[in-house]
């Protein structure tokens, strides 16, 4: 007997899926420039309007894409698409382990900078949640790194507010 998939698990296919596709993911990388309407991108991507419309439903059905009707100054309002909010897709694939995790606007989860050091603590994570226990000193060293580095920071900073008194 199937067990039903979670929410999450329905979730986390349909964006796959979604961005699976290369002509979405150029759409994505376009719109991550500014908005644009379906015959901006036709143009831009030299594909269909038919087609980059069908492009557009499936992103926005996903919830990756949203969209909006802007009035210009002769005809009717232009639909124009813009993305919708943040998605981390983070993937580990090794003898023990096949895992795809979706974190959604990132920022409401942690409050941890994007970026290298973000990834870096994504995947710490991600192997404690798989039991690979050998993480955990791995964890360690990484907040004596992030203490570290906050002490000195916090060092400098007083030094600048001295400096910055004395002129």
């Amino acid at each position: 007997m199937m067990r039903e998939k979670s929410t999450e698990e329905r979730n986390m296919e349909v964006i796959l899926d979604v961005m699976g596709c290369k002509t979405r993911r150029e759409i994505i990388n376009l719109l991550r420039e500014e908005p644009r309407f379906v015959s901006e991108i036709s143009k831009e991507l030299d594909i269909g309007q038919k087609a980059i419309i069908e492009h557009l439903r499936a992103m926005e059905e996903a919830g990756i894409l949203s969209s909006f009707f802007r009035k210009i100054e002769r005809g009717r309002p232009r639909k124009y698409y813009d993305i919708s909010r943040d998605i981390h897709i983070s993937i580990t694939i090794n003898r023990n382990n096949f895992r795809v995790d979706v974190v959604d606007d990132l920022l409401q989860r942690k409050q941890l900078p994007p970026g290298d050091e973000w990834s870096r603590l994504l995947n710490l994570e991600n192997k404690i949640m798989n039991g690979q226990w050998e993480a955990i000193e791995e964890l360690k060293n990484l907040i004596r790194l992030y203490d570290h580095l906050k002490k000195r920071a916090e060092d400098l900073l007083r030094e600048a507010e001295m400096r910055r008194k004395r002129d």
